[in-house]
């Protein structure tokens, strides 16, 4: 329910009896008594009237506790670290005051100060667990805040007021009416809450108009608000039952709260009847349903539980229509904490709230997965910003979308306890990038380019008249998508052609490797590619042998593996491959050795498949030197004769001699046409959308 009786915490006898052996006042009496009575807002006052009144040391400590304890169990975490700080300087001797106080600084956010004090805790109290996670909350805590989610929150300030407002849920199928529990003005008898020195609570109903704005909330109507406080509920589909959390009020006494049911007849809620297994020993709240409607999650302190508060399951009955004997969810879910607000999402997910897991402050709102019909495991906490350093609790979605509600006290509120909105925006990739002439840096337009994703996606499009091509989310598809790997590549058309490259271009083997996977933020990827000019002289990877020697070296074969790529690529192209010596050595020996050089790299490429007519072997020897554009305007600047290497090498070492050497020593091709037609085409087969779609997944 509210803040008081959030975490409807039974005090323990043993607190009582403690504050008894030194109650000689009235004052004090006072504040034990209403303190018993969960009734803290009026016990401080009590506890700080009893302290002016004390004169011993030892008593003084334990009322400056007993009132800090009144702060933390009504939320007002900035008073109840001052008190607890007044308690260990005042030398409280339980640790506890140590633990509460690091408690109540890693809900304000002061985790640094939070640390030294759980390892305080830690050293006094080893054997109590809480110190040592309460120190891995802070530094996981700073982390998460660090590197945020994805998820965006706002508050609700149409719906929320300065008094607490919480514990939303959906009421239509349309997900355009909410119930929420408030204090606000308008509650049901006006009454006061000594706990907390607000109104009692009672559920609030508000409407979405067609303007995406929410209608000034007003009581729900019928019985289902008493003199008590009332508030958490749940409302099947249909939206004819409804179980929620009631609190009974009556003077001088202690009532636990309890699960009620009541149908709707026309459009008022009938009397609450009290659900078969809710005892008056006990506390019960939070009531949340399966989609099936046939399974009940709440919270509950009854005996045989790990914590203040855990959640238990009941099974409803289809036969009688009874809920069963609820069942502790265990010690997976819960802790020696406190466990409530659950909700259940239609896949089954679990979600709910606890400050008895790792978390970054008070209450965190966690989720875990189902693993049977009754069964959750696995949980998680849903990080910064959906949990803070202070409160956040009773998550709602919005059926399958990634959007809902959630409660929260933390800072940027209206008020206490607020309402807040949260999404999670879509990721939003962008591939993108220019296909431009690798020789003459010219743009290319009409190039197609493709893109094959692991998904089995596919996806196609030209670059623009200044060779740009992009794949991004329109208003009709989405072509880059989440957790996705995804191979680009390009493909030219015969008809393609620039100023300067008047013959066309060369498809290239060359792709173009992108994954989403593992990203979490939007982003733009950018490949640019360029293509190869169909020219005189076409070089690719060096082809390296031996000296004097035709035979192939193993890393030739893969310089020739491009050349094979090459012409898959490009299917009706019919090449002259050549190999050139430098002019050492006799001209007979070099032309022989040059057309040997090219026959063992054709006779490569037809082991591969390639068909003999699609390549014609040249050897030429020493007559053919290179022909150097230096300056890349496309005209010849020099020629690699013996005359010119002769002089550029004089007085130069031996290796600078032997690069330019290097150079005319190579193997090339040229396209002699691009309208081969293989006969048996069928022998090296085409490539398939299959092979782009397991490069991606590779």
């Amino acid at each position: 329910m509210k803040i008081s009786t959030r975490y409807c915490i039974v005090l323990l006898s043993t607190v009582a009896i403690s504050l008894s052996t030194f109650a000689q006042k009235n004052f004090l009496k006072d504040a034990d008594k209403s303190f018993l009575h969960r009734e803290y807002f009026t016990a401080i006052e009590l506890y700080k009237k009893a302290y002016a009144n004390e004169s011993k040391k030892e008593n003084k400590a334990k009322i400056i506790f007993q009132t800090a304890e009144c702060y933390r169990l009504i939320n007002d975490t900035k008073n109840a670290e001052q008190w607890y700080e007044k308690a260990i300087k005042a030398k409280y001797p339980d640790p506890k005051a140590i633990l509460y106080l690091a408690d109540s600084k890693k809900i304000l956010g002061k985790y640094d100060e939070a640390l030294v004090q759980y390892n305080e805790y830690k050293k006094q109290v080893p054997s109590d667990t809480r110190g040592e996670d309460g120190a891995k909350s802070c530094e996981l805590a700073q982390k998460w805040k660090d590197i945020p989610t994805r998820y965006k929150v706002e508050n609700v300030a149409q719906i929320n007021t300065k008094q607490l407002d919480f514990s939303p849920s959906y009421i239509d199928k349309k997900y355009t009416t909410l119930y929420f529990t408030s204090t606000r003005e308008g509650a049901t008898g006006g009454k006061m809450d000594n706990g907390l020195g607000q109104n009692f609570s009672d559920l609030f109903e508000t409407k979405l108009d067609k303007n995406g704005k929410w209608s000034t909330p007003t009581p729900v109507s019928g019985p289902v608000n008493a003199d008590g406080n009332d508030g958490s509920n749940v409302v099947n589909k249909k939206g004819n039952m409804m179980i929620f959390t009631r609190c009974n009020a009556q003077k001088g006494k202690i009532l636990p709260c309890g699960l009620y049911l009541t149908t709707k007849k026309g459009q008022t809620w009938e009397e609450p009847t009290k659900l078969p297994f809710v005892t008056d020993s006990s506390s019960f709240g939070h009531p949340a349903l399966n989609a099936e409607e046939d399974v009940l999650i709440f919270s509950s302190d009854m005996p045989g539980g790990f914590g203040e508060k855990d959640l238990w399951i009941s099974i409803l009955n289809k036969s009688t229509k009874e809920w069963g004997a609820p069942v502790n969810m265990g010690p997976g879910i819960n802790t020696p904490g406190f466990e409530g607000y659950p909700f259940l999402r239609d896949d089954g997910t679990l979600y709910f709230a606890s400050n008895g897991h790792l978390g970054m402050g008070g209450l965190d709102i966690l989720k875990a997965k189902q693993t049977g019909k009754d069964k959750w495991a696995e949980v998680t906490n849903l990080q910064y910003p959906l949990n803070s350093n202070a409160d956040d609790f009773a998550i709602i979605f919005e059926g399958k979308k990634d959007r809902g509600y959630f409660s929260s006290n933390r800072e940027g509120g209206k008020g206490m306890d607020d309402i807040w909105q949260f999404s999670l925006p879509p990721l939003l990739f962008t591939i993108e990038g220019v296909v431009t002439d690798c020789k003459f840096k010219e743009i290319i337009e009409g190039i197609t380019v493709k893109l094959v994703g692991s998904d089995g996606s596919t996806a196609e499009t030209k670059t623009d008249k200044n060779g740009y091509y992009k794949f991004a989310e329109n208003a009709e598809k989405r072509y880059v998508n989440e957790n996705t790997s995804y191979v680009i590549t390009t493909s030219v058309g015969n008809d393609i052609k620039t100023k300067e490259a008047p013959r066309g271009f060369v498809n290239s083997s060359v792709k173009a490797k992108e994954t989403t996977v593992g990203v979490n933020e939007s982003k733009i990827f950018k490949h640019d590619f360029c293509l190869i000019p169909i020219e005189k002289e076409i070089r690719f990877p060096d082809v390296l042998y031996d000296l004097n020697s035709a035979e192939l070296r193993p890393e030739s074969k893969d310089s020739l593996n491009f050349l094979y790529e090459t012409l898959i690529d490009n299917p009706t192209f019919v090449i002259e491959l050549s190999s050139h010596t430098d002019y050492r050595g006799s001209d007979p020996a070099n032309q022989k050795l040059s057309e040997a050089r090219a026959k063992s790299c054709v006779d490569y490429l037809i082991s591969k498949g390639i068909p003999a007519a699609r390549m014609v072997p040249k050897g030429y020897g020493e007559k053919r030197p290179v022909e150097v554009d230096a300056d890349g305007d496309g005209k010849v600047d020099y020629i690699l004769t013996q005359p010119y290497i002769d002089k550029t090498a004089k007085g130069k070492s031996v290796e600078e001699y032997e690069a330019l050497m290097q150079k005319n020593r190579r193997t090339v091709f040229s396209v002699l046409r691009k309208d081969y037609v293989d006969p048996n085409a069928t022998k090296v087969a085409p490539k398939t959308e299959e092979q782009p779609k397991k490069e991606a997944e590779e």
